[in-house]
């Protein structure tokens, strides 16, 4: 069993401080539409914000970051830190185009690895993958460091890599990863959704 946890604490320089997870695509949140996928693949599911009162009338857990204002390390910090299970999925909120198939196929994999994620044709999906509990504290010592990149902890990390080409079959439109960093991206992903 995983824990499933749904990053939504990002500043949103890029999109006006827009509380990007509440943004509607199709008629439905994107935290919602993730909240469905999730609840129907594990049995615990949580939130990491600040902004707790924005996301109170959701039923699930709401987790405080632990350590703010040090990104999405500090949201991967404070998810481990609550979390009751060996591992678990890490999610950004602004990814409205996840998938049950794919979010199954990454928690299944229950690879000897630290980090189990995805390695499409744009790099590594850091926000998109599944952290053992292990990671906690290399997390820990990264922060209190003052070293913030999320992808360099790969290289402290026994990790597995899901391939381009095992992603593709479960891809097919191409835009599993696509997020939501500016109100054009915001545009397109309704153009998407509606397609």
């Amino acid at each position: 069993m995983q824990t499933a946890v749904i990053l939504a604490g990002g500043q949103a320089r890029r999109f006006n401080g827009q509380n990007k997870p509440l943004l509607p695509i199709g008629g439905t949140s994107i935290i919602c539409r993730q909240l469905k996928l999730l609840t129907s693949i594990t049995d615990s599911v949580a939130i990491v914000t600040n902004d707790v009162h924005s996301y109170s009338h959701l039923e699930v857990a709401i987790w405080k970051d632990l350590i703010p204002d040090v990104g999405p390390l500090g949201g991967i910090y404070t998810a481990l830190s609550n979390s009751r299970t060996d591992r678990t999925l890490i999610i950004a909120g602004d990814m409205p185009f996840l998938t049950k198939e794919f979010l199954q196929y990454v928690v299944h994999l229950q690879k000897d690895a630290d980090i189990v994620i995805p390695h499409s044709t744009d790099g590594y999906q850091p926000l998109c993958a599944s952290y053992g509990n292990s990671c906690r504290d290399l997390l820990k010592q990264r922060i209190d460091k003052g070293y913030l990149k999320l992808i360099d902890l790969l290289s402290d990390c026994r990790v597995y890599e899901i391939k381009s080409e095992e992603i593709q079959s479960l891809n097919p439109n191409g835009n599993l990863f696509f997020n939501i960093n500016t109100p054009e991206d915001y545009r397109q992903a309704n153009i998407l959704a509606s397609q």
